[in-house]
């Protein structure tokens, strides 16, 4: 790797950076994409036009792409859900190819470092054949500006709210998903840091430590006199925080609209129907429980009443999903991991989705962001905190 930042501390500020960006493409997506799969919206996640502040010079990444490049020249569209980093089809008459870069006037070395983005993947996809192909990566800011890569596009279905319409969905072919799925978190996790080449991403022990006084740092940074303090929360964490149980390599953000599927549910009891896993910016060799809490701070599911229903963005409340719960017993049956510990990792990863979402509410409460979407997010606050309260009694 190169000289950035090791790895949690990297992550970490990613996260800080991005969240609010990340979180704000979600809230602007969900009403189009909820109409859009209603009306009968195409299965493959399929993006459209390129916004005009995030337009660049598509024959000068042409000529850098040389043969590497598909004949012809390329139409290019954009990905609007997804990571804070930009995305999009290069579609080529006899190949797609994804790019991916920072938003204009970023930094490399902070929230958006394509280079670390794209040597991670580069690294572990020899032994975690999930991730997509890398084509090249450039440093030149001479072709658009910034650092950018390519990689092969992994065509599928990616679930988001919900399923798209049309699609037939029985609970067996759910439950079947959501093994496999659940399977590519705990190959991940079983990958070898050495044998991939990414032992550098690590700090070492502390892990849990680390990740619980920094985001305790960032909530007290962000705080706004309409939400709740989440004092009792923060000493709960800090008090009841255990040991790292390992140290491995960790995706950061698993969830399902991270995750690219065969389009159909018949092929949904196979290893095959995950296509592959996007979004690594987050990566990092960390503690796999604490991977998995903050994964099952967005499964919703179907018997979740009053408002924490209200923050599902994934389809985990499908007749067939498995409670948060089946899905822990899953997880420790496959990797012999105990989940004695659980109701830290499970409020963890709520108190970090409520930095996230206070993270964004403190811009709107700011008049920094003027976005109808966020008005709610305080609330939203008030509602993981209930709902970490209830994990914690």
């Amino acid at each position: 790797m190169s000289d950035n930042e090791t790895a949690d501390e990297a992550a970490d500020e990613t996260t800080q950076e991005t969240a609010h960006e990340t979180t704000e493409e979600t809230a602007q997506q969900t009403a189009h994409e909820t109409a859009q799969q209603q009306s009968q919206a195409p299965l493959a996640d399929e993006p459209s036009g390129v916004r005009a502040e995030d337009a660049f010079d598509v024959e000068r990444v042409h000529a850098w792409l040389g043969r590497e490049g598909g004949s012809g020249s390329a139409e290019v569209r954009q990905f609007r859900g997804g990571a804070s980093n930009l995305t999009y089809l290069l579609r080529y008459p006899d190949r797609d190819l994804i790019l991916r870069r920072a938003p204009a006037g970023t930094k490399a070395k902070s929230a958006h470092d394509m280079r670390r983005e794209y040597t991670i993947q580069e690294r572990l996809r020899p032994v975690f054949p999930y991730v997509p192909a890398m084509v090249g990566l450039c440093t030149d800011e001479r072709v658009i500006g910034g650092d950018f890569y390519v990689m092969e596009r992994v065509p599928g279905l990616i679930l988001r709210q919900e399923p798209p319409a049309g699609l037939a969905l029985p609970p067996d072919r759910v439950r079947a998903l959501s093994h496999v799925v659940l399977d590519r978190l705990v190959d991940l996790h079983a990958v070898d840091p050495a044998a991939a080449g990414l032992t550098d991403l690590g700090k070492g022990p502390g892990y849990v430590r680390r990740q619980v006084t920094g985001w305790s740092d960032r909530y007290r940074k962000a705080l706004t006199p309409d939400v709740p303090g989440f004092e009792e929360v923060m000493a709960w964490l800090d008090r009841w925080q255990p040991p790292d149980v390992a140290s491995c390599v960790i995706h950061n953000d698993f969830r399902f609209d991270n995750v690219v599927l065969d389009p159909d549910p018949a092929a949904w009891d196979r290893p095959t129907a995950v296509r592959g896993i996007l979004d690594w910016e987050l990566a990092t060799i960390g503690d796999p429980l604490m991977d998995l809490g903050g994964a099952l701070a967005y499964w919703v599911q179907a018997d979740d009443a009053g408002e924490f229903g209200l923050t599902r963005r994934q389809p985990t409340h499908l007749p067939g999903m498995p409670t948060r719960a089946e899905v822990v017993a899953y997880y420790c049956r496959r990797t012999g991991r105990s989940a004695d510990n659980w109701p830290f990792y499970e409020v963890f990863g709520l108190f970090r989705l409520a930095v996230i979402a206070q993270q964004i509410h403190y811009r709107y409460y700011h008049g920094q962001t003027t976005n109808p979407a966020f008005q709610h997010f305080g609330l939203a606050v008030g509602w993981l905190q209930d709902q970490a309260r209830k994990v914690m009694a």
